[in-house]
């Protein structure tokens, strides 16, 4: 993410992001900056809304609330992530089937978050469906079937 420095009156890349292991800041004069981080290179952030049932429920940031601090954090660079870099792929997305994609965090202690959404166009933002801590291998299909039925109850 870039962000400019009103005091310096220069440029600062943040990449807590990225995973590097501390927040790093460096000066844009100070290194060759990739093109993908070039400002004129940069696309605007999608959105991020949840998933609201007709009662105005909304189960993922209910499911997120019952977590702990460290695990929502975790989520939450995640979902920043993909929300900042969409499209993305492995190992951070993996598209599940058409229009259904998993935002996959690994949270403390040794466990696997997924948080399934889809990209919903008006406006353009994610749209979380559903989220759960995965205890197997493979995505259990009671949750990809909660996150399908949700998707075409969403508006």
């Amino acid at each position: 993410m870039l962000q400019v420095d009103p005091a310096a009156g220069a440029m600062i890349v943040h990449l807590a992001i990225l995973h590097v292991p501390h927040d790093v800041h460096l000066r844009i004069d100070d290194c060759t900056m990739p093109d993908t981080l070039r400002p004129e290179m940069q696309k605007s952030p999608l959105a991020v809304r949840f998933y609201q049932t007709a009662a105005g429920h909304e189960p993922v940031r209910e499911w997120l609330r019952s977590l702990t601090k460290e695990q929502r954090k975790a989520i939450g660079e995640a979902i920043l992530e993909t929300q900042v870099g969409w499209p993305v792929g492995m190992p951070l997305v993996r598209k599940l089937e058409r229009a259904l994609w998993e935002i996959r965090a690994n949270i403390p202690p040794n466990e696997i978050a997924r948080v399934i959404f889809t990209v919903a166009d008006a406006p353009k933002a994610l749209l979380l469906l559903h989220g759960f801590v995965k205890k197997s291998q493979k995505t259990p299909q009671h949750d990809l079937e909660t996150a399908k039925h949700r998707l075409k109850s969403a508006p």
